[in-house]
């Protein structure tokens, strides 16, 4: 070991990989912090679009198979976290995900290192197998919940507690979701892209294409807009994500599109990648997830967009919303409730819109920002060093 690892020791995060999502994200949020405080930020992963964007915030990237699920690599990556453990020095490893949860729990026991987990999704099970699967992210020195609503579910999931559970909910890093940072041509080259004119109001929905997202959902809201003829103005409806290999689910959403005659409203974007300008192009974002979101990211950064938002009212959008006055909750699953809620927010005009987005802003500022998500959990990550 030379001097500079006795100086700055490393922190290893291990997350199946590093394409787009919310764990993801604060993965890569988390190992800038932690190059910033002198630390050194190692991740292990299958890789992704975010490996360059970590390597660049001074990380690390690792490649393991750390996405596999069968007991047999669960096992080898076990023991090669042990070993990456011993010759990089790694002080502390942190999982955001269950499969390799496990690997990281036997490979911190063997080596005597702080371990933990953060619950990025709220683990369900019917099964006794599955409650033992998932239970990996309780067994942790400490659990990091993303939300209150988070917290909860874990209580009354698990009948023994966690040695430590404690809130940190994810932030919005407001050095990108800042109206005023974005620059006019980026939300002008979107909403070209989306086939937008002035006049239209843009109606966004991000998320990857998975049932799960509510895609079908909001097809259907359109459709009851469509047919109410209520007299609103020309609308375009975007749906930003990719599919991720769920094409089977990507054609029936086009399938639907073009039953219910709304080709020349509906717009599928693909990913896209400078989320800042496309919450800025939007007049509205939806966030219709039909099962709870632990946090959910897209409420967060829309509303540090000064956009409202519709969320469906369940899962961290509880916290991030403030009803009636930064958007707007609606049962999960519900079109009707959904298009009513449009109808809403269209009929409020630009001028009560954007009171709605500038108490979404100052919402997210107080409470939910990336630096004081960084600061909480670098904390915590003392903490337990000190005790170890």
């Amino acid at each position: 070991m030379n001097s500079g690892e006795t100086a700055y020791p490393a922190i290893l995060q291990i997350v199946p990989s590093l394409d787009t999502g919310g764990a993801e994200r604060s993965t890569v949020e988390i190992a800038t912090a932690l190059n910033a405080e002198g630390f050194r930020p190692l991740v292990a992963s299958e890789g992704g679009r975010m490996v360059a964007e970590l390597v660049a915030a001074g990380g690390e990237w690792i490649s393991l198979p750390v996405n596999a699920k069968s007991p047999s690599t669960l096992i080898r990556n076990a023991w090669r976290l042990r070993d990456l453990i011993r010759m990089r020095n790694v002080s502390l490893v942190h999982a955001r995900s269950r499969a390799p949860a496990w690997s990281a729990l036997w490979a911190a026991r063997m080596t005597g290192i702080p371990f933990v987990t953060t619950y990025h999704g709220l683990y369900t099970a019917r099964f006794p197998l599955k409650r033992l699967y998932n239970s990996v992210m309780v067994r942790a020195d400490a659990v990091i919940a993303n939300s209150e609503w988070t917290a909860r579910h874990i209580r009354s999931e698990y009948k023994n507690a966690p040695r430590r559970l404690v809130v940190i909910p994810r932030g919005v890093d407001l050095a990108r979701f800042t109206p005023s940072l974005v620059a006019p041509e980026r939300v002008a080259k979107l909403r070209a892209e989306w086939g937008a004119t002035e006049q239209d109001i843009v109606l966004l929905l991000p998320g990857r294409l998975t049932r799960l997202k509510g895609q079908a959902v909001f097809i259907s809201a359109l459709a009851r807009l469509r047919q109410s003829k209520a007299g609103t103005p020309p609308i375009r409806a975007v749906l930003a994500g990719d599919a991720q290999g769920r094409d089977a689910y990507a054609a029936e959403l086009q399938r639907a599109v073009a039953a219910n005659g709304l080709d020349d409203m509906v717009a599928f974007a693909g990913h896209v990648t400078d989320m800042p300008a496309a919450c800025l192009a939007a007049d509205i974002v939806l966030s219709a997830s039909t099962q709870a979101e632990s946090f959910g990211r897209v409420v967060a950064e829309a509303s540090a967009m000064g956009r409202p938002v519709i969320a469906t009212d369940h899962g961290g959008a509880r916290e991030t919303i403030l009803p009636e006055l930064s958007g707007v909750l609606v049962p999960p699953g519900d079109a009707g409730a959904l298009a009513t809620a449009l109808l809403k927010l269209i009929a409020r005009g630009p001028d009560g819109r954007a009171a709605m987005g500038a108490q979404g802003r100052s919402h997210i500022e107080r409470n939910y920002t990336v630096e004081r998500m960084q600061q909480d959990t670098i904390a915590l990550y003392r903490e337990l060093l000190a005790l170890s």
